[in-house]
């Protein structure tokens, strides 16, 4: 037992930039957009506030999203030796519990940044970390559910990011009209994440994982993943024009237009797709995020 305790305290540090692979600086986007879809929905204006915002932008991106990315990465160490076993994690260049402790780390800092930031904003980041652990994490791993897992990234990424930057120039909770927006666009995302999926259908079938390619099929997975997108599209349409937002509600209607021009080819082989639906339909769908924003906050 000495000798296994003194060797894991022997396990070198990472390198730095095998650090910065395992906190996926490419999954950070999604959040960081939100974040700002948040702020320009808000109205506040953005002279004076860019400590603010930039402070914002590093809680939702590398803290937050990129704590998720170490959880995920320590708890699917045994699936990505499977799927990716160049990870930093299986292919030993994050070894011992570093990934556990980078994990750890992480989570710290960012509640120490959200709490700088306001009360609700702690309360928003706790809640964010929170389900990230659980979405990785045994006894919950809700990502072992291709309903719930897709659900929770969803809700974290895009709505409590889109909350996070309202509430940071707003000092306070959002209107109502904001929340529904960002909930339904969070809805939306749960088929973006469910696209995700794909690339991990070999891993995840061997582990038992039951995404929804797997449980579905992925044809049936997809043609899900379309139908959620597109219907909290025309949800958020619906209540723009109620609004009187026509301008951003006719923006959102023609990029979901477009998305419908691109599903053939996806559906046509999803596996070979996914990807460049990814870099296409979804583009579409988080550009009408901030067209919505734009109306709401009273730009356009």
């Amino acid at each position: 037992m000495q000798r296994s305790a003194l060797s894991s305290r022997t396990v070198p540090a990472p390198a730095v930039r095998d650090i910065v692979e395992l906190l996926k600086p490419i999954t950070w986007f999604p959040p960081m957009w939100a974040f700002l879809c948040g702020v320009v929905s808000s109205g506040a204006a953005f002279t004076g506030n860019w400590l603010l915002i930039i402070a914002g932008i590093m809680l939702a991106g590398p803290l937050v999203c990129g704590t998720s990315q170490a959880v995920n990465d320590w708890f699917d160490r045994h699936v990505d030796a499977i799927n990716e076993p160049g990870r930093p994690i299986p292919s030993g260049r994050v070894a011992g519990r570093w990934g556990l402790y980078v994990a750890i780390i992480g989570t710290l800092l960012a509640m120490l940044l959200a709490a700088a930031l306001g009360p609700w904003v702690l309360v928003a980041a706790i809640a964010g970390l929170a389900l990230a652990w659980a979405y990785s994490a045994p006894p919950f791993r809700l990502k072992s559910s291709g309903w719930i897992g897709p659900l929770v990234v969803g809700l974290t990424y895009e709505g409590l990011s889109w909350l996070t930057g309202a509430t940071v120039m707003l000092g306070g909770l959002p209107s109502g009209s904001i929340i529904a927006v960002l909930v339904l666009y969070s809805v939306g995302a749960h088929g973006i994440m469910t696209l995700n999926d794909f690339k991990a259908v070999e891993g995840d079938t061997q582990t038992g994982l039951k995404s929804l390619p797997v449980t579905l099929g992925v044809i049936g997975a997809a043609r899900l993943a379309c139908a959620v997108m597109a219907a909290s599209q025309v949800a958020v349409i619906a209540l723009l024009a109620n609004w009187g937002l026509t301008l951003s509600a006719v923006i959102v209607t023609v990029l979901l237009a477009i998305q419908f021009a691109l599903m053939p080819r996806l559906l046509r082989d999803p596996a070979k797709f996914a990807p460049w639906y990814n870099a296409t339909g979804v583009t579409l769908y988080v550009l009408g995020m901030l067209a919505a924003a734009l109306g709401l906050g009273g730009h356009i």
